[in-house]
């Protein structure tokens, strides 16, 4: 009983012991208070989930790709077998708390050395000898806290493999966000290259009418015939795109044979709101890449101390209770019973400077954890500033193109009438025609460039914004 207790008085002891190192504190910010600025256009105070923030753009079917792909992708399986194997750490650096107790014993036959015994003049003769060892208990102190920051650091680790799980998540919302809006792009361009190329069958068809009645030459048929031929091909690298395209989701959705159907007009993809002005820099605290950063930061910082108590004494306590007999029948009897109880101190005298070797090494590693947290939190401050940039401009191009695309609209239209009262050449007409393509394929890529840029800043914001009670999309 006494030796229990010493026991448990030791384990209090050592429980309630200084814990060598540095306490972590969190660094002094290095970034501004808000972003400098934010795109023109309706402001909204609405918060987007961090977990759901793609539902922003509205549409059911990106939102099913979304969710399939955060359940079935190979990433996330691999994310998650990440944090399983943080857990097992923490749960060892926890059991060093705990006295580790054995139970064992052995059952010997001994047949003693004839040479040995004649020379005692007495006969030899084989014996038993049983031995229970029962309770064998090691535990060492933790006077100096090597196993509290190991646990700390264990802990820190095991928290930063969740926040890389939500980074991959993030990241992978973000993948098949652009990609469905790629691919409503390639969709929509497929579809204004089909109609342009009705409309240059049909200049064909009059080309060739013209013609037959000796009204023009036979370079405005050839002309015709190569404006047509042009309109082919690029139907044909926009089906290819598509079809690569849809490979790729397939990909990131973890569904092989994945099969999306055309949607022919990109502008059914509401445009999520527009953050409001005086946005706070602090959001990015929020984003799972600065967090996990922050806790492998923490995780090194607790390293320093594990370090740092090696250069202290060890004391660790064993014993066992147990019991010897020749006879089984015996071997439970008070008789038979014997126990030993040990301290043992470790005092480092010379190692050659390894220990304070493992001390700098530690020290140095804290360092650059702490460098890469900065630069973790600026990298992402500045991907918030490009992404703002990138909704701003691309809300000014995507207008200019609609600009741009109606002018050229009309003067097809005006060219189509002229060519068919016969006061414009032929190449006039085509000219427009192309003109129009053109522009149509500009307004769509400037739309899906809107878009991408939606994408790009929920991505660089971690999520979303505000207080409020949801998203709230924009035509």
């Amino acid at each position: 009983m006494s030796a229990r207790m010493t026991l448990i008085a030791a384990a209090l002891l050592s429980l309630t012991g200084c814990a060598v190192g540095p306490d972590y504190q969190r660094p002094q910010a290095v970034l501004p208070e808000q972003f400098a600025s934010v795109p023109a256009g309706a402001a909204n105070d609405a918060v987007t989930l961090a977990d759901g923030w793609w539902q922003a753009f509205g549409d059911a079917e990106l939102n099913g790709l979304v969710e399939r792909a955060l359940k079935d992708s190979a990433d996330i399986r691999i994310a998650l077998a990440r944090i399983e194997q943080t857990d097992a750490v923490m749960q060892q650096a926890g059991a060093a708390f705990f006295p580790e107790i054995d139970l064992n014993g052995n059952a010997s036959r001994i047949s003693p050395s004839r040479a040995t015994w004649t020379a005692n003049k007495l006969t030899p003769r084989p014996y038993n000898d049983f031995k229970l060892n029962g309770l064998m208990v090691a535990y060492e102190l933790d006077f100096w806290g090597k196993f509290r920051r190991a646990r700390e650091a264990a802990i820190a680790q095991a928290s930063g493999s969740r926040l890389y799980r939500d980074t991959v998540r993030l990241t992978l919302a973000g993948s098949v966000t652009s990609g469905y809006v790629s691919l409503r792009s390639l969709d929509t361009q497929l579809a204004s290259s089909r109609a342009s190329l009705k409309t240059r069958e049909a200049a064909v068809a009059i080309a060739q009418h013209r013609y037959e009645a000796g009204k023009v030459s036979a370079l405005d048929v050839q002309q015709a015939e190569s404006a047509r031929a042009a309109l082919e091909a690029q139907v044909s690298v926009l089906t290819q795109q598509r079809e690569l395209q849809l490979h790729q989701l397939a990909l990131l959705v973890g569904a092989p044979e994945l099969e999306i159907a055309p949607r022919d007009d990109l502008r059914t993809l509401p445009m999520p709101p527009v953050p409001p002005a005086g946005l706070p820099a602090d959001l990015l605290d929020r984003r799972p890449d600065v967090r996990q950063a922050e806790q492998s930061l923490i995780s090194y910082n607790a390293q320093i101390g594990v370090a740092k108590a090696a250069l202290f004494p060890s004391i660790s306590l064993t014993g066992f209770f147990g019991g010897e007999s020749a006879d089984l029948s015996n071997l439970f009897k008070s008789s038979a019973s014997l126990w030993t109880a040990t301290a043992i101190v470790n005092l480092p005298v010379f190692d050659a400077g390894y220990r304070l070797g493992k001390l700098d090494q530690a020290t140095a590693v804290q360092k650059e954890a702490l460098e890469q947290y900065r630069k973790t939190a600026q990298t992402a401050y500045r991907e918030v500033l490009d992404a703002l940039v990138g909704l701003r401009q691309t809300a000014v191009t995507e207008q200019a193109r609609e600009a741009q695309m109606k002018a050229a609209a009309n003067a097809e239209r005006i060219s189509r009438a002229r060519y068919g009262a016969g006061s414009a050449a032929f190449l006039e007409l085509l000219d427009a025609q192309r003109s129009s393509n053109d522009a149509q394929i500009a307004f769509i890529q400037a739309r899906e460039a809107r878009l991408n840029a939606s994408v790009a800043f929920f991505k660089a914001l971690g999520g979303g914004w505000g207080t409020g009670t949801g998203p709230v999309a924009q035509r």
